[in-house]
């Protein structure tokens, strides 16, 4: 082999090498038709609640270079009823991550208003927020209701909707040390609400009976996962998936409607 040639095969095998570190894909699938939280969830009466608008089919998380970008894809075209401008309106999603796989580090209860709890070995240390509303109004309802979290929870300058799919782009120095492709997450889909209850982080209630804006199936404690669809199982998309998506939102309430078990999500892992 010539001498020179030497140099230009290692700048090469260098190059391949960052180019695999920097531009990872994590993907998820979910099953269709599953968007009904512990099963018996149904949507709101207004008619920009479309069917299978809050039905989650595929998740994607690709980081290339010093950036991540969330993607979400739903069963129905997005829409933008409320003139939010970002190309959606009604939706509102979760995506909460376990970098660094220790049981007994991070959070293991959810976001205010979701009404969900993670066990310690899924116990998540960010949370990236793919919402509708002005960057500057999530932050701020973040800090206000949800202090305990604050670092921890991730929302991106500017989050759009295309097709069918919600994207939002943060910086990877913010979510941790790591590789992206060994990191636990879940994806938790919900309802973007302008006038949302005091305590409650931008979602909206599930309800006893479905009316105008709230959904139905649930009960009308604050007992109930407040969620129409997350990843479960393996997140192949496999049907088997709905029935272990039941079992991670089942819960139970005491008389006065306070809860007595929380849903307890799972984070999914390659």
């Amino acid at each position: 082999m010539k001498r020179w040639l030497f140099p230009t095969f290692v700048l090469l095998a260098v190059a391949l090498v960052a180019g695999t570190a920097f531009a990872q894909e994590v993907s998820f699938k979910d099953p269709t038709g599953d968007d009904k939280g512990p099963g018996t969830y149904v949507y709101p009466t207004d008619k920009v609640y479309k069917a299978g608008s809050f039905d989650l089919v595929e998740f994607k998380m690709k980081a290339s270079g010093d950036k991540a970008t969330f993607s979400v894809t739903l069963g129905s075209a997005l829409e933008d009823p409320w003139g939010m401008g970002g190309g959606f309106a009604t939706q509102m999603v979760f995506v909460f991550i376990d970098t660094d796989g220790k049981e007994g580090s991070g959070f293991t209860k959810g976001l205010p208003g979701l009404n969900v709890a993670f066990a310690p070995a899924d116990a998540w240390d960010k949370c990236v927020i793919l919402s509708p509303q002005p960057q500057n109004r999530v932050v701020s309802e973040v800090e206000t209701k949800a202090a305990w979290a604050k670092g921890a929870v991730l929302v991106p300058t500017r989050t759009r909707g295309a097709g069918r799919t919600i994207s939002g782009t943060v910086s990877l120095k913010e979510l941790g040390e790591g590789d992206p492709a060994k990191w636990g997450y879940q994806v938790v889909v919900q309802s973007n609400e302008g006038f949302p209850d005091k305590a409650d982080l931008l979602t909206r209630k599930v309800n006893e009976f479905e009316g105008q804006h709230r959904f139905g199936g649930g009960t009308d404690g604050d007992c109930d996962p407040h969620v129409m669809d997350i990843l479960a199982g393996k997140g192949t998309g496999d049907a088997s998936e709905v029935e272990e998506q039941k079992k991670a939102l089942a819960y139970e309430c005491e008389a006065d409607g306070t809860p007595k078990k929380t849903a307890t999500l799972p984070m999914v892992r390659k």
